[in-house]
């Protein structure tokens, strides 16, 4: 039944981003936020939902079997692309919207990536499954639903740690980032496919 099979990759995709194995996601999600604050929720929210659209576009064509890439080079390639992100945090000089308007493009071309990581294991799922279009518009809502909710939680965060703390933007974006940066660099290297 459709509905069913909604709620399945539902919350398949709620725990890809959600659950203690999702820390690659969680990192990449919190790499691209730091730089904002809650004062930024209409673009952030148009930040994960291009990072989304890269992810599905990649599972579609990965389902139909239009793309098939090697896992360990794609393992790799995700924490590489969260090195970036930080990367990117790190030497930036000012956050105005304009600054970073790269973002948009980051999420939505890392999105490609990260979709690869997901797409070899729920592709042998949904290529039995007789409702493929169900399967996945479940899974891309429920991503979505779980990057929602870490931005919420973020923002949340960043709105109580700017306005009582005397913790200054450009260091609470220095501190997550370089934090963020360290964590991925070090799963790229465990990661290296040679």
């Amino acid at each position: 039944m459709p509905l069913q099979d909604f709620i399945f990759y539902f919350k398949l995709g709620w725990e890809h981003i959600i659950s203690a194995d999702a820390l690659d996601h969680q990192l990449f999600i919190l790499a691209l936020v730091a730089i904002y604050s809650y004062h930024n929720l209409k673009q952030v929210l148009i930040l994960v939902t291009a990072f989304t659209i890269g992810h599905s576009l990649t599972l579609l064509l990965s389902v139909l079997d239009i793309i098939r890439f090697e896992s360990k080079w794609v393992e790799f390639l995700i924490p590489c692309t969260i090195v970036i992100t930080a990367i990117s945090n790190l030497f930036r000089k000012n956050f105005s919207m304009k600054s970073v308007k790269i973002n948009y493009f980051l999420a939505l071309g890392f999105g490609l990536i990260h979709g690869m990581g997901f797409a070899n294991s729920i592709r042998i799922m949904l290529a039995k499954d007789q409702n493929i279009g169900w399967g996945l518009f479940g899974f891309n809502v429920g991503l979505e639903a779980g990057q929602v909710f870490m931005v919420f939680i973020i923002l949340l965060i960043t709105f109580f740690i700017f306005n009582y703390t005397r913790i200054k933007r450009i260091s609470w974006v220095l501190f997550v980032s370089a934090a963020v940066f360290s964590l991925a660099l070090k799963m790229a290297l465990e990661r290296i496919p040679l």
